[in-house]
C-alpha cells in the first residue's frame, strides 16, 4: 500500500521510512495523526542514524512507538534544524556543539 504521507516541518520522508509506514494501514493511520512537529522529530531521529543498522533499528521502532500510541520518539532531544525554534541550551552544546555533558 504506497500513498503519499505527510512529512515534518524541515525534513523529508526517506523511502525506507514510507516502506515502513505504509506496510499497514493501521500504521499509515497513526502516522498521519500526529502533528507536523512530531513527524518531523521522528524523521530527524531516523536521519541522524550514523550506521544503517541503527537507521533500521530506528525504522522498526518508529513503527513499534506509533503502535504503542506514542506521540513522540522516546529518549530524543528534538530536532536541531528546525529554523522556527531556538536549540535549548543542551541541545546547543551536546548536539550541535558537539560537548560532552556535565
Amino acid at each position: 500500500m504506497k500513498s503519499k504521507l505527510s512529512g515534518g516541518l524541515v525534513h523529508e520522508l526517506p523511502t525506507d521510512l514510507i516502506d515502513a509506514l505504509t506496510e499497514t494501514t493501521e500504521v499509515t493511520s497513526l502516522w498521519e495523526q500526529l502533528t507536523p512537529i512530531a513527524r518531523n522529530e521522528f524523521i530527524c531521529w531516523v536521519e541522524d542514524a550514523k550506521q544503517n543498522k541503527a537507521r533500521t533499528r530506528r525504522i522498526k521502532r518508529t513503527v513499534e512507538e506509533l503502535l504503542e500510541g506514542q506521540k513522540r520518539p522516546c529518549c530524543w532531544a528534538g530536532c536541531i534544524h528546525r529554523t522556527d525554534k531556538k536549540p535549548s541550551k543542551w541541545q546547543q552544546a551536546v548536539l550541535i556543539d558537539k560537548k560532552p555533558k556535565d
